[in-house]
Parts: C-alpha cells; sequence; structure tokens
C-alpha cells in the first residue's frame, strides 16, 4: 500500500509548491470558504489523500496559502532603507492579495508561523533594529504595515463569487462632500491607489518622526 502511495505521488509529479498554487488558483476562484481537499484533488488529478502527503490538513493548507501570498512580498536590500523597504513590502503585499483576493480574509485570521514566514519576519525585524528601532517598537511597524495593508485590501476587493455592492442615490442637499468625491472619482480603482499611497506614507512620515524622537531621548 506505501508502495503504491509513493508511486501514485510520484507519477502525479507533485509537491508543496505546486500544491499550494494549486489551492491559490482554486480559492481564486471559490473562495477560502469553498476550498476542501477533495476540490484541490480534483484540481491536480488526484484523489484528496494524495494531498494530505504535502500539507497533512486543512488548517496546514491555509496556513501554507498565508505563507504563500505574505512570502512573496518581502526582500531586504541592504542597500536600500528602511523607508523604502517597508514601501516596497506594503507597495507587493498589497498587489498579492489583489491578485489572490480569496486569500485577503484568510490573511487576517490567521497567523503567519511556518518557517518561510519567520525567516522573512526576523528579517525584517532585523532591518529596523539596525536602523535605530527597538525590538518591540521593530515588531509594531512590521505589524502596522502589514494590518493597514490587510485591511485596505479587504476593503477593495470584491470576494470571490460574491456581487459588487450598487452605489447608493446620494442627495447633494444632504450629503454634498460625499455627493462630489463621488463624482470626482471616490471609490474608483485609481482612488484606492491614491488612498493607499497617502495612507502609507502618513505611516512612515509618523515612523520615522518616532525613530527621531526615540534618538532625541
Amino acid at each position: 500500500m506505501d508502495e503504491h502511495r509513493r508511486t501514485s505521488r510520484d507519477r502525479a509529479g507533485l509537491s508543496r509548491e505546486k500544491v499550494l498554487d494549486a489551492a491559490l488558483d482554486l480559492v481564486d476562484q471559490v473562495g477560502a470558504e469553498g476550498l476542501s481537499m477533495r476540490k484541490l484533488g480534483a484540481a491536480l488529478g488526484v484523489e484528496a489523500m494524495t494531498v494530505y502527503y504535502y500539507v497533512p490538513s486543512k488548517d496546514a493548507l491555509l496556513a501554507g496559502l498565508v505563507e504563500r501570498v505574505t512570502t512573496r512580498t518581502f526582500t531586504v536590500d541592504p542597500k536600500a532603507g528602511w523607508e523604502e523597504t517597508l514601501r516596497d513590502y506594503a507597495c507587493s503585499f498589497r498587489r498579492e492579495l489583489l491578485r489572490h483576493p480569496g486569500v485577503a480574509p484568510l490573511v487576517a485570521t490567521h497567523p503567519v508561523t511556518t518557517p518561510d514566514a519567520l525567516r522573512m519576519l526576523e528579517a525584517a525585524a532585523g532591518l529596523l533594529r539596525a536602523s535605530g528601532f527597538g525590538l518591540r517598537e521593530a515588531f509594531h511597524v512590521i505589524n502596522t504595515v502589514g494590518t493597514f495593508t490587510t485591511g485596505h485590501c479587504l476593503a477593495e476587493i470584491d470576494p470571490p463569487g460574491g456581487t459588487p455592492p450598487e452605489l447608493p442615490d446620494l442627495d447633494p442637499a444632504t450629503v454634498l462632500n460625499v455627493t462630489e468625491a463621488v463624482q470626482d472619482g471616490l471609490g474608483t480603482p485609481q482612488d484606492h491607489q491614491a488612498r493607499f499611497d497617502f495612507a502609507l506614507e502618513a505611516l512612515i512620515n509618523g515612523f520615522t518622526q518616532a525613530l527621531a524622537g526615540r534618538s532625541a531621548e
């Protein structure tokens, strides 16, 4: 039996990475709630039990999806400053979440604890500490940027299979500013981008002031 299962896995040409990529594709179509080992096995052309060899449980699969999205978004360039690194991280993280909207709720609710994700977190904390942030401050910065980016994406994406909400009828006599803002593009993809950039710069400026205040003590 074991030899048969091993031969089946080898013949399928699978790996953990291929399984997670297939799961990402499936979640993009049906959302995290529609993901199951049976559906994933069917998408890969194998039985569900084969999938369990690469991801031992549904929770491990979900954690792997979060890892797959988050670890693609952070690299440490020794020549880049912490501000540029944070900008690159936030922007690439947002792009990845927008590419995989079904994973965004998982990122918001599942802590990242896989080895690759922890190595990424360690590298980010090391860069910030080397730039003058304290130990806990470094993790506060990382958490703030990650939480902001995730929340922003949750607000701007439509879940897979969902119906985009319709804009309400606006009466300028009672909500003049809201009406004018909507007419000016509030809520459009361009507005989402501008709002993200504005808020990200405000965060980084705040971190810069906090670091300057810490250095002056």
